[in-house]
């Protein structure tokens, strides 16, 4: 709950710093002179930046249980599933968090962990991991996204993301407006927005977009190395997840949704939009911590 409380807070302080400074820029006698509501966009830009985020992190559980195929383990059918959940409940205890739902998907080798709260969260592993690990190593695994919930990193990305939504929506918004007014200079026929602002809002919408996910990708790599040095806390020692990851190097990693890509164990894609550093840096850094 308190992360939420600092999610809401968050956004409201962008909106209101975005108010400011546009106040003392002169931006907004400027577009307001011009017919813009900066105060009715603040406000949109506030619900679409932390409305979507906000929806999107209370049903991360159900999209990834749909999208990934998830089979939740109520009763456990074999011993691997009853191993599965002792080693989710003793971390969880470990990490003092309450026990996530357990489950397994079937694909290559990857696991996640998604929930909007860390008492309430899901961990999942595949059929490729379990079957291309060793125990230990699979042990390292959930130890991993064990220390992704215990870290609160599912509500702090989605915070970044707010933030990010906010930006995006209301500076490309305020440049459209700028653009237009300027083309459409000592032209009265119309006082609504005009091509000018459709087209440069939705370039920027783009444009922005896609600097707003390098800037999100950057925040999840430093939780990946974050996590690795949880699951070794967790598990005591360093070697099981040196070796866990060095392991995922030769193994075919399954792509996760886009919901959950960024708490796997492995997943992304190119150097400035990956979720998660290369196996080598984080090899590297575990072993220097």
């Amino acid at each position: 709950m308190k992360r939420i409380l600092l999610f809401v807070l968050t956004n409201v302080l962008v909106v209101a710093v975005l108010g400011i400074v546009a106040s003392l820029l002169g931006v907004n006698r400027y577009l307001t002179a011009n017919g813009l509501n900066l105060g009715a966009l603040l406000g949109y830009a506030l619900v679409m930046g932390f409305g979507g985020a906000f929806i999107s992190l209370l049903i991360s559980k159900p999209l990834a249980k749909w999208s990934s195929g998830v089979r939740v383990i109520e009763q456990p059918q074999n011993a691997d599933e009853a191993w599965i959940l002792d080693v989710v409940r003793k971390f969880a205890d470990k990490a003092q968090i309450g026990m996530p739902e357990v489950g397994i998907f079937e694909g290559d080798a990857n696991a996640f962990a998604t929930g909007a709260f860390k008492n309430s969260a899901l961990v999942a592993v595949s059929t490729g991991l379990l079957q291309g690990m060793t125990r230990e190593e699979v042990e390292a695994v959930i130890g991993h996204e064990i220390a992704h919930v215990a870290n609160g990193d599912m509500v702090t990305m989605t915070l970044i993301q707010g933030v990010m939504n906010t930006f995006v929506v209301f500076l490309s918004r305020v440049i459209g407006y700028a653009v237009d007014s300027f083309l459409r200079k000592g032209d009265d026929r119309d006082t609504g927005p005009g091509m000018g602002y459709y087209i440069t809002t939705i370039v920027l919408d783009i444009v922005l977009g896609f600097a707003a996910a390098m800037v999100v990708a950057w925040f999840s790599r430093h939780r990946e190395f974050r996590a690795d040095a949880g699951a070794a806390q967790l598990m005591g020692r360093k070697q099981p997840m040196l070796n866990a990851l060095a392991r995922l190097g030769g193994l075919h990693t399954a792509e996760l949704p886009k919901s959950v890509a960024a708490f796997g164990i492995a997943g992304g894609i190119g150097q400035l939009f990956s979720t998660h550093p290369p196996l080598e840096e984080r090899i590297a850094a575990l072993q220097n911590s």
